[in-house]
């Protein structure tokens, strides 16, 4: 058994350098920049550089039981099913067994037994549904066609957060070259049994505990097809009226160990985040744009905060180190994901893949031509690697389900010309009354937050629940975002401010 999680920064910390002053006439010594004034920035002048959050005891002990033997016997089973084309549940001569119905129906079982072991304290749900044909000739979907969902729900203990909701997803469909073949062996062990295994891993460790905010558990089917059971997974939610704070799709996470392949990474784990919301109109994309909060979405903050709780989960007797890369792009060129569907509702998410793709294992017939081994085998999964990913995701979740609720309506003050920032917000509802505030920025151009105060930060004298803070920070310099934290150091996302005068 592994334990522990990962690293993270490699890749996304920023590095500034400044180093000139090569010389100065004598007649203008007087106006010389001594050494303790180089590199010094207002960005600097209070604050303090981001520090790791302290551990969790119970989000560690939970980690340390994530097993890449549990991770091996669920990509094992899903990859025994033959075939798990979405198509495959309308096929009625396939031998028992096999197909997606039989996938879903095993999901479904290990869900209800994890919910046995912690005392019934999971609500294991289908989200059943018919997908008409779709159009032409070439339609993914040739005839209406049934595809299931299956999730399991942990509701949170407090009934003012239980409304807010984190969800980690992968896809248990599979398919091969022709993606209309409902018979023929898709074994699908990487795309995307790997991401099974993440959420069910996840669910299996974490619904020991208890969270004031909900977690989901969910695996989807019709990814293949068109991203077709997430998004009815996603509209439901949204028709529901589930708070979404952040969506986690793991897909291709299987760390491929095709052989000879030298520039694989098994350190490195991609995370894909949207920069503007796929819900915002044009003139919301105008303004974002011109405040320079292209790369500011709620879903980018998702992607820096799992950054973060790598930082803070990274030590671990037999763990390996995983790097969080930041991708700043949605998804990778010709490809698309699930978490694509509930950014579409306007709830942020984020795609987790390994570094190096092969494509000769990605939706092709399992085969050998020219000495090449084609297919989606079991044999090309690094299990270890999957519960790494696992043990990131989990961190995750766990840290944002334990975190008070986002401020609500942040905002920059903008009326006068001057040196400082001043920033007001709001409590988001439910907010425990020991709930503090950070805010966080960074330098324009840099990728993570680089600094933090939680100091000065006080209630205004206006309705209970609002605060005001003036930093002596250019606003033209940063961009800034406010944070709630719990006494246990548990961080929400960071909620970016819109200009007010």
């Amino acid at each position: 058994m592994e334990h522990g999680i990962l690293v993270a920064g490699r890749r996304c910390a920023a590095v500034f350098a400044l180093g000139f002053l090569l010389s100065v006439p004598a007649t203008l010594s007087a106006g010389t920049i001594s050494s303790s004034d180089v590199g010094r920035r207002d960005l600097d002048a209070t604050g303090s550089p981001i520090l790791r959050a302290p551990v969790d005891p119970r989000i560690a002990a939970a980690l340390s039981h994530i097993s890449a033997a549990e991770i091996q016997h669920t990509i094992e089973t899903l990859v025994s099913f033959h075939t798990r084309s979405t198509l495959s549940s309308m096929a009625t001569d396939l031998p028992k067994g096999e197909g997606a119905t039989a996938a879903a129906e095993w999901i479904e079982g290990e869900l209800k037994q994890y919910s046995a072991a912690c005392g019934g304290c999971l609500e294991v749900k289908t989200d059943t549904f018919v997908q008409p044909a779709g159009p032409g000739p070439n339609a993914r979907i040739p005839k209406p066609t049934t595809i299931t969902n299956v999730y399991a729900v942990l509701r949170g203990t407090d009934p003012a957060q239980a409304k807010r909701v984190i969800l980690v997803t992968g896809h248990y469909d599979s398919r091969i070259t022709d993606v209309t073949d409902d018979h023929g062996f898709a074994p699908g062990a990487n795309d995307d049994a790997s991401g099974v295994a993440v959420s069910l891993e996840c669910a299996r460790v974490l619904s020991k505990l208890k969270f004031p905010a909900t977690l989901v558990f969910a695996t989807v089917a019709g990814e293949e097809q068109g991203l077709y059971g997430s998004a009815h997974l996603a509209k439901l939610a949204k028709s529901e009226g589930w708070q979404i704070e952040g969506v986690l799709n793991n897909d291709i996470v299987g760390g491929n160990t095709t052989p000879g392949d030298r520039l694989q990474d098994k350190s490195a784990v991609r995370v894909f985040s949207e920069g503007i919301p796929a819900t915002a109109t044009p003139l919301e994309v105008r303004r974002l744009l011109a405040l320079g909060y292209d790369s500011d979405s709620p879903s980018r903050e998702l992607a820096r905060t799992v950054t973060e709780v790598a930082r803070t989960y990274d030590a671990g007797p037999a763990t390996t180190a995983i790097d969080p890369v930041l991708e700043f792009r949605l998804d990778r060129f010709l490809r698309g994901g699930d978490h694509y569907s509930f950014n579409q509702q306007g709830f942020a998410g984020v795609r987790f893949t390994e570094w190096r793709e092969d494509f000769h294992h990605q939706h092709q017939n399992v085969r050998v031509e020219n000495g090449v081994q084609y297919g989606d085998l079991l044999k090309f999964v690094d299990f270890h690697y999957v519960a790494r990913v696992a043990r990131l995701n989990a961190a995750t979740m766990a840290t944002l389900a334990a975190a008070p609720p986002a401020p609500v309506k942040v905002e920059i003050v903008v009326s006068n010309l001057d040196n400082n920032t001043a920033l007001r917000w709001t409590a988001g509802e439910g907010a425990p009354a020991d709930t503090r505030y950070e805010v966080v920025w960074r330098a324009l151009a840099a990728p993570n937050w680089q600094r933090f105060t939680g100091s000065g930060i006080h209630p205004s004298d206006g309705p209970a629940g609002q605060y005001t803070v003036t930093l002596p920070i250019s606003k033209d310099n940063a961009i800034f975002g406010v944070r709630a934290v719990d006494a246990a150091g548990h961080a929400s996302l960071a909620v970016v401010p819109m200009p007010v005068r």
